[in-house]
């Protein structure tokens, strides 16, 4: 059925079109990653990053889809763009200008996407600049130079070029939402993580050959990650569903309503956004330190690392606090309450309005709770990995969660296409169980 399904997808010349675009923008971020930045010695530079394996470099350089090893010109990736979107969506709450914007539609959005954009140029140049001075400290385990020629003209040209870079992937990601199919920005994480999966696996069985992992160790390791694969499909369907009836309205001569039906919450209403966000505020301030060879500078970096103590309380905080606060972006129990009673709909046993929102924020307080315990568990398993069975690359739970959950959206809207062009899924009817997006 899975193959019927993608056969479909090619029967249908919009969604045809939305693929290949989809599929041709990704291809040309894959290059672009391979595109190296003027001035640095890649030899020496990739003889550096050999130790940054399992460290917060390793981990940045996974959301780059391996081009911070490289210094190509897309070595900062679309973290900038999501650190600004962080900002931008906190100021929202607290300046009035950006909550009227908020809520003015499409217009409001457009204005708060071109601050995005401005912001997300602003954090490009100071994280490039901070590179760029770090760089020229840099040298490889024999002692080379990582930067063949250090100076401003160095700096300024690192700057330009790693800016330019972010402002080109960021547009990739917005043509790819809006031409596309899928999260453009959300896919762009999603193809860098899988395609360093190839050199990981090679990377593991070099191992296996020298004798430093034992065949029992990778066995385990494959046993854990399909069970956590299937844990987490598993909790990203989860719901819980509030029963809503609605009442029977007379119109004319006819009689409307009287169903009965369910208010589905998701137990992850924030999808994959939380430690995408984590990372990125984590990994601002801890990149620039690893970079700049100062003493204390160097302390944070050290403080940073995946695996310590403070590192994993951090992301485990702001995890929670981000699953809290997107989930109060997203879905307003206010607005749900009033629509219901509006169209005449209630939950039995609780009063329509103020009661059915209260009700529902209390219910949806709760399941966030559960989703956020759920989404930090399964975040920290890859520091779990790499202390314990010496995993040779950093991939594991952020990963691993960002790649179902993308493909569990992607395939979602691509199957939504086709049911309302009344193709057959990937899923058989009769199955009952249809693959669910997020709303």
């Amino acid at each position: 059925m899975v193959a019927a399904g993608f056969q479909n997808v090619f029967k249908i010349p919009e969604l045809k079109r939305r693929v290949l675009y989809t599929l041709g923008l990704l291809a040309v971020y894959r290059i672009g990653v391979h595109v190296p930045t003027p001035g640095i010695d890649s030899v020496a530079l990739a003889s550096f990053f050999e130790r940054a394996q399992g460290s917060l470099l390793g981990l940045f350089n996974m959301f780059a889809g391996g081009a911070l090893e490289r210094l190509s010109v897309f070595a900062l990736g679309i973290m900038p763009y999501i650190s600004a979107s962080i900002i931008l969506q906190l100021l929202t709450v607290v300046i009035p200008h950006l909550e009227r914007l908020s809520k003015e539609g499409e217009q409001g959005r457009k204005k708060i996407t071109q601050y995005t954009r401005y912001g997300t140029v602003v954090l490009s140049i100071i994280q490039g600049f901070g590179i760029s001075v770090g760089l020229e400290s840099m040298t490889a385990p024999g002692g080379a130079p990582v930067v063949i020629q250090a100076g401003w003209g160095f700096r300024l040209l690192t700057v330009i070029t790693l800016t330019a870079g972010t402002a080109f992937i960021m547009w990739l990601g917005e043509q790819i939402t809006e031409r596309g199919i899928g999260n453009g920005i959300s896919l762009i994480i999603f193809a860098g993580i899988v395609a360093g999966m190839p050199t990981a696996i090679g990377n593991t069985f070099q191992l296996l050959s020298t004798g430093e992992m034992n065949v029992f160790a990778v066995l385990i390791l494959l046993v854990l990650m399909v069970g956590v694969v299937a844990f987490i499909v598993f909790v990203e369907q989860g719901q819980r569903r509030i029963p809503v009836q609605y009442a029977k309205r007379v119109v004319g001569r006819r009689m409307y309503g009287g169903q009965s039906t369910h208010l589905p919450l998701k137990i992850n209403m924030s999808g994959v956004i939380p430690p995408i966000f984590a990372s990125s505020i984590i990994m601002f301030p801890a990149t620039l330190a690893n970079f700049i060879n100062v003493p204390w500078m160097q302390s944070i970096a050290n403080a940073m690392m995946p695996g310590n103590l403070f590192y994993e309380l951090l992301f485990v905080v702001f995890i929670f606090f981000f699953c809290y606060f997107y989930t109060a972006v997203t879905f307003n129990p206010v607005d749900v309450a009033e629509n219901m009673k509006k169209h005449g709909g209630y939950i039995p046993g609780i009063r329509p309005g103020k009661r059915t929102a209260d009700y529902i924020d209390r219910v949806l307080t709760r399941i966030t709770l559960g989703g956020a315990i759920y989404v930090s568990a399964v975040c920290v398993l890859p520091s779990i990995l790499i202390s314990n069975f010496n995993v040779p690359f950093y991939f594991g739970g952020t990963a691993l969660l960002i790649v179902v959950g993308v493909a569990i959206d992607t395939v979602a809207q691509i199957e939504s296409h086709m049911l309302t062009r009344h193709y057959e899924g990937f899923l058989k009817k009769s199955g009952g169980n249809r693959l669910k997006g997020r709303r």
